[in-house]
């Protein structure tokens, strides 16, 4: 049975006489408890699909529901992981968490506010570093501490907007393996927006590509059906696995290029040329100066 959906959203942005149109006609139906990925270009409108998804976006037309209740505002259910850290610099880890969870657990004890923040911390191995703040830390730990402030939350939902895309392979590969091994235990309904197809195949279950824009939709999704836990070591050489990679990648180029031909309108550069910065007395002898006929033998 679907728990998040997305029914006929449509998102523009403008003035009506002259309206733009980010995503049209978007549907979009996702299982308790299954991890989806959603993938596309730079600029096809992925970030406003899941701002729509955490309710931090409003849908022009259509509605997003979770469990049957529309989505109108952003909640605790919702958890978003975004791109960027997200973390308040003057506080630490424990503290950027402890924030978080005694705003959406007020009735919370110190003691259980405390074993709750440890819990997520020791989750994401960040219990070595829970008192530094988030400048002391590298970009993957800041990450994971990100993460590990979402799931305080205990939300139903987590939304995970390209949060491993600017960090280095090893890192990456690391966080990749930490998200699924607290899905497989905790087993909370993801939806991830990426754009590196390896990645997609890796963690998820359904792979829905998001067309170009503008008047991006979704496409038709790829079921991921290899078997679990996937081995990165040896997943290269899976069937599968080499069937998906290449029919997901011609399919992400062909309506890249399609987009490209497409686009009509060229926009005309201007007509402008360097500026003479010479003195004038420089140009003054080059003006006068003229070019000498060629000797001849």
């Amino acid at each position: 049975m679907s728990y998040l959906e997305i029914d006929n959203a449509s998102v523009s942005f403008g003035p009506v006489s002259n309206r733009t149109h980010v995503l049209s006609d978007i549907n979009l139906s996702v299982n308790e408890n299954e991890f989806i990925a959603v993938i596309g270009f730079s600029g096809a409108g992925k970030s406003t699909l899941i701002s729509l998804m955490a309710g931090l976006q409003t849908p022009t037309t259509g509605e997003i529901r979770m469990d049957g209740e529309p989505i109108r505002e952003p909640g605790p259910d919702l958890g978003m992981m975004f791109q960027n850290y997200s973390l308040l610099p003057w506080l630490t880890v424990s503290e950027n968490i402890h924030l978080a969870v005694k705003t959406v657990f007020p009735t919370l004890s110190k003691t259980e506010i405390k074993e709750k923040i440890a819990h997520y911390v020791d989750m994401v191995k960040l219990s070595h570093a829970s008192d530094k703040l988030p400048h002391e830390l590298s970009g993957g730990m800041r990450q994971r501490a990100s993460l590990a402030r979402t799931l305080s939350l205990d939300p139903k939902v987590l939304l995970l907007d390209e949060p491993l895309s600017a960090l280095d392979a090893l890192t990456r590969s690391e966080l990749q393996d930490q998200i699924l091994n607290i899905w497989e235990k905790e087993k909370r309904t993801v939806v991830m927006i990426t754009n590196d197809v390896d990645e997609a195949l890796l963690m998820t279950d359904r792979i829905v590509p998001l067309t170009m824009g503008p008047e991006a939709t979704l496409a038709e999704p790829y079921l991921v059906e290899i078997e679990r836990p996937r081995d990165r070591q040896i997943l290269n050489e899976h069937p599968e696995f080499k069937r998906l990679k290449v029919e997901i990648t011609n399919y992400m180029m062909a309506i890249n290029k399609g987009s490209k031909v497409n686009q009509q309108e060229i926009t005309p550069m201007p007509d402008v040329r360097p500026k003479d910065f010479s003195l004038p007395s420089a140009r003054i002898r080059l003006k006068n100066k003229t070019p000498q006929p060629a000797s001849t033998a």
